[in-house]
């Protein structure tokens, strides 16, 4: 059909539209519009097509005369780009470390939390480059703390390149190396009495089994510093100082002292709480169930805090151990993608083994930047009750 409208008509468009369509312009397919004016002539081609469903749309996106840029697959967020070693991480010593972790083929998981490990480790130092340059790490001793931590770090991974993953002194708490054991009789007694006592569910023995582990963490750490402690002092006094940095020195050795006594009573009040576990089973009026948030709890009634202090305190636990538990449930969602892609790879199938790895890479880097965010506030939370103890002391 064709029309012909004055420019009067045409300046109200709408109007003009409305005009046509009770002509039967909208069931001719194709109206052609002729105006004349000063200007000259204009076309406009107003075209409506037939209605279509819901399939033939999507018939004609995915075309390829569409690109298929509606497609599922052009629409789907692209899996992270996978970093090159080296990549990680900006210091070279750390670098390293990954790399050497990644050749002994730790689990998904483990290489997750050392990778958090050594984002922090990595964070501190970097702080304390700046704060040496500006004069204010005297007496070494928050340079003496980093070594103390990568000393924990490459023993809890086994990345020290020794048979052990950590030396043992005659004075050290007796702990286990594999990864399967708890290597003290005492917790695997406790362990076997608790797993065959019929008072904990499977996810009670989920979370009883994470403390024992977290125990084990902590008997590990110590020996660690107990080591480093020991090797210091050796140090120490085969070295000649000028009289006024000698007390320096002393103040430091008293501060890894009180550091190593700390652990050491967090260690007791560990274990009595195990056996306490073990033989009891859990109580529902628990503040807390995370073993990480349980120690934090105990320190901050310890701390002598203020009635609103601890409260507030409680309140951020609370939102820790959230974040804990998330963390928790990306760290099993893991390990299930990491079974699953070996056994798909098993098969042979291309298709179903680039999912899967899509899949297990997006799951390992949001493990990898949760374990982060867990560390670093659990860094912060501990930082926040040793200045309050402290101060009080």
């Amino acid at each position: 059909m064709t029309f012909y409208p004055t420019m009067e008509e045409f300046r109200n468009f709408s109007r003009y539209i409305a005009c046509i369509e009770s002509q039967g312009a909208h069931r001719a397919g194709l109206a052609k519009q002729l105006v004349t004016g000063q200007s000259g002539l204009f076309t406009q081609y107003n075209i409506q097509k037939k209605a279509m469903t819901v399939r033939e749309f999507r018939k004609i996106a995915n075309s390829d005369n569409h690109g298929g840029k509606y497609s599922r697959e052009k629409n789907q967020p692209e899996p992270p780009p996978k970093r090159e070693p080296g990549e990680e991480f900006r210091m070279e010593k750390l670098k390293q470390l990954w790399e050497k972790a990644q050749r002994l083929h730790l689990s998904p998981v483990k290489l997750a939390e050392l990778h958090a490990d050594l984002k922090i480790q990595e964070r501190d130092e970097l702080n304390w480059k700046k704060l040496k340059v500006e004069g204010l790490d005297e007496d070494g001793e928050k340079e003496a703390k980093l070594i103390r931590n990568l000393n924990v770090i490459l023993a809890k991974y086994g990345l020290a390149g020794k048979k052990e993953a950590q030396m043992v002194n005659s004075n050290a708490i007796g702990d286990g190396d594999q990864e399967d054991e708890l290597g003290d009789p005492r917790l695997e007694k406790l362990w076997h009495k608790a797993k065959t006592s019929g008072k904990f569910s499977s996810e009670e023995l989920d979370k009883l089994w994470r403390e024992f582990l977290h125990h084990k963490d902590k008997v590990h750490e110590y020996n660690v510093l107990l080591d480093t402690l020991s090797r210091t002092e050796e140090i120490h006094e085969n070295v000649i100082s000028p009289s006024d940095l000698s007390h320096i020195k002393g103040e430091v050795l008293l501060s890894r002292h009180a550091e190593l006594k700390d652990k050491l009573r967090s260690i007791n009040q560990g274990l009595d709480r195990l056996r306490k576990v073990s033989h009891q089973g859990y109580s529902s009026e628990a503040e807390f169930e995370e073993p990480r948030v349980i120690d934090l709890w105990d320190l901050a009634q310890a701390a002598n805090l203020t009635k609103k202090e601890l409260e507030l305190f409680r309140e951020e636990l609370k939102h820790f151990e959230a974040k804990i538990e998330k963390h928790n449930h990306y760290q099993k969602q893991l390990e299930i993608s990491h079974q699953k892609l070996k056994h798909v790879e098993s098969l042979g199938d291309r298709e179903h083994i680039s999912r899967n790895k899509e899949k297990y890479a997006l799951l390992e880097e949001k493990t990898k930047e949760l374990g982060y965010k867990v560390k670093k506030h659990l860094q912060d939370l501990s930082s926040r009750i040793s200045r309050a103890r402290h101060n009080e002391l």
